[in-house]
C-alpha cells in the first residue's frame, strides 16, 4: 500500500513495531481501503527474540538476519526468559490504541511465532531452505531441543496472553517454517510443545488460529497439536484438507497470494472453486495461503474481498 510505504521511508520496520502509534496506524491503513472482517495487529513475530538474548535486525531486500546466531547447545541454554508486560510492553500499546480506534468495527487479531518457527529463526540466523543448522540441533541434541522450545512455549503463551489481556479478540500463532519437517519428525520434535501451547492459551477463551505454510503432509497433525482454525495452503484443495482438518475445526485459506498478480477473472475463478469446495459450511475464513505480496494491486485486493462478500452474503 502506497499509505505503507509513504512510512517505511522514514521508519525502518522495527521503528514502526516498536511505536504504539504507527503500529496502530499500519494496522488501520488495510482496514479503511479493504472490506476486510478483521484487523490483524501490525508487529513481527521476531520480536521476542531480541528480549531473550538474540538481538537481530532487517536487511533491506534480504529480511531478518540474526547477529550471533544458536549453534550449540550452550547457545540453546543461555537464552534468557524475560517477563512480556514489560519486554513488550510496546506491543500491548499498540493494542490498547487499536482498540480505541477500532471501536467494534472489526476484531483485532494478535499473533506469535510458534516453537519451531522462532527456534529455526534463532538458529539459521535469517531464513533457510535447507534449515540444516536447525535439523542438526534438532537430531543431535534433542534434550536441548525440547529445553529450549519447552522455554519458547512459556515465553509465546505468556506474550498472547499479554495480547488478550490488552484486548485482542483472538490470537493467531505462525508456524510459516514447519512445513519442512515430515509427519514423524512433527510428532516427535514440535507436536507436544505446540499442544502445550494452545493448552496454555484454553484459559483466555478467545478463538485461536494454527497457521503454517507447506504443511499438506502434517495437517492431521497440526490439528492435533492445537487450534480453533486450522490454516491450509493453497497446495491442497480446501475439502480435501478439512477432511484431514477434521469436521470440529475450522479453516482458513487457501488462496494462492500470486494469482493477485494476474487477471481479476482468474482471481474470481480461484475464489469461486474455493467457495465450492468449502459448501457453505460455517467455520471457513476465505484467505490468502500464505502472505500478501509487495507486488500485489491493491484493487486486486479489494475486487476479490467484495467478491468474496458478494458471493457469500446471506
Amino acid at each position: 500500500m502506497a499509505e505503507y510505504r509513504s512510512l517505511r521511508e522514514r521508519y525502518s520496520l522495527l521503528d514502526l513495531c516498536r511505536t504504539p502509534e504507527l503500529a496502530a496506524e499500519v494496522t488501520m491503513q488495510p482496514v479503511r481501503r479493504i472490506e476486510l472482517d478483521a484487523a490483524i495487529l501490525f508487529s513481527d513475530l521476531l520480536l521476542p527474540l531480541e528480549p531473550m538474548g538474540i538481538p537481530f535486525d532487517f536487511v533491506r531486500g534480504e529480511g531478518p538476519a540474526i547477529e550471533r546466531p544458536l549453534r550449540s547447545e550452550d547457545d540453546l541454554a543461555a537464552v534468557r526468559r524475560f517477563e512480556p508486560r514489560q519486554a513488550l510492553a510496546y506491543v500491548l500499546d499498540a493494542i490498547r490504541l487499536l482498540r480505541r480506534e477500532l471501536a467494534g468495527r472489526v476484531p483485532l487479531i494478535g499473533f506469535a511465532g510458534a516453537p519451531f518457527t522462532l527456534a529455526s529463526y534463532a538458529i539459521e540466523g535469517g531464513h533457510s531452505t535447507s534449515f540444516a543448522h536447525t535439523k542438526a540441533l534438532m537430531y543431535g541434541a534433542p534434550a536441548a531441543w525440547h529445553a529450549f522450545c519447552e522455554r519458547l512455549v512459556d515465553i509465546v503463551s505468556e506474550y498472547l496472553i499479554a495480547q488478550v489481556e490488552a484486548g485482542v479478540d483472538a490470537v493467531q500463532v505462525f508456524d510459516s517454517w514447519v512445513g519442512v519437517l515430515n509427519a514423524r519428525d512433527y510428532r516427535e520434535f514440535i507436536l507436544p510443545h505446540t499442544r502445550r501451547l494452545f493448552e496454555r492459551l484454553r484459559p483466555s477463551n478467545v478463538p485461536t488460529i494454527h497457521f503454517g505454510v507447506g504443511t499438506g503432509a502434517i495437517l492431521g497433525e497440526l490439528a492435533e497439536a492445537g487450534g480453533d482454525v486450522i490454516g491450509a495452503d493453497w497446495r491442497t484443495p480446501l475439502d480435501e484438507a478439512w477432511t484431514r482438518i477434521g469436521p470440529d475445526r475450522a479453516i482458513q485459506g487457501n488462496l494462492d497470494p500470486t494469482l493477485l498478480l494476474g487477471p481479476i477473472d482468474r482471481v474470481f475463478q480461484a475464489a469461486d472453486d474455493i467457495l465450492a469446495r468449502a459448501a457453505g459450511r460455517p467455520g471457513h475464513i476465505f484467505n490468502l495461503g500464505h502472505g500478501i505480496l509487495p507486488t500485489t494491486p491493491l484493487e486486486h485486493v479489494q475486487a476479490l474481498a467484495r467478491y468474496v462478500h458478494q458471493k457469500t452474503r446471506r
